[in-house]
């Protein structure tokens, strides 16, 4: 079990999103949506106890990434709606939210790549709920790969969430 975290810091400013739900990422997305569309793949061929389902959650497109039915819950807290603790946000967005414990949630936003859900502030879902930026190029969608693999880790229950 991998117990460490650690992300390099992503290069740049920060995205522009919105302050409210709907909330997506407004600016920095990649010309090249196959960079994103390799990610979604990745995530929905490789994770093998997660599913692909419609968001119970997101807006209408969003792709979710739900634990398989027969696999127990074991962090409630990895989760947004029902099984689903992911999902991308669809058209030109690029963006994603998820569900990690508590630390690695800081990381990703201590280190620039997202930024809490808004509703965090409003107590709507705890503080480890997070937009992940949509990725510009290979190298920063092989760092998202790493957050949405310990996003599933967390829900799987291979990791806790303290």
């Amino acid at each position: 079990m991998d117990t460490t975290f650690q992300l390099p810091a992503r290069l740049g400013e920060k995205p522009a999103t919105t302050p409210s739900n709907p909330h997506t990422q407004l600016n920095q997305q990649s010309g090249d949506r196959a960079i994103i569309e390799s990610v979604t793949r990745w995530a929905f061929t490789t994770l093998p106890k997660a599913e692909e389902q419609p968001t119970r959650i997101s807006v209408p497109g969003a792709r979710a990434i739900c634990l398989k039915r027969e696999f127990p819950i074991v962090n409630q807290d990895a989760f947004m709606a029902d099984r689903e603790f992911a999902h991308f946000h669809p058209g030109s967005d690029g963006s994603m939210h998820l569900g990690l414990p508590m630390a690695d949630a800081g990381e990703v936003v201590e280190k620039g790549w997202g930024e809490l859900h808004p509703v965090v502030r409003k107590g709507w879902l705890p503080a480890n709920f997070v937009m992940v930026y949509a990725p510009r190029n290979e190298a920063e969608a092989e760092v998202l790969k790493k957050i949405i693999y310990r996003s599933y880790q967390f829900a799987t229950g291979e990791i806790s969430g303290n």
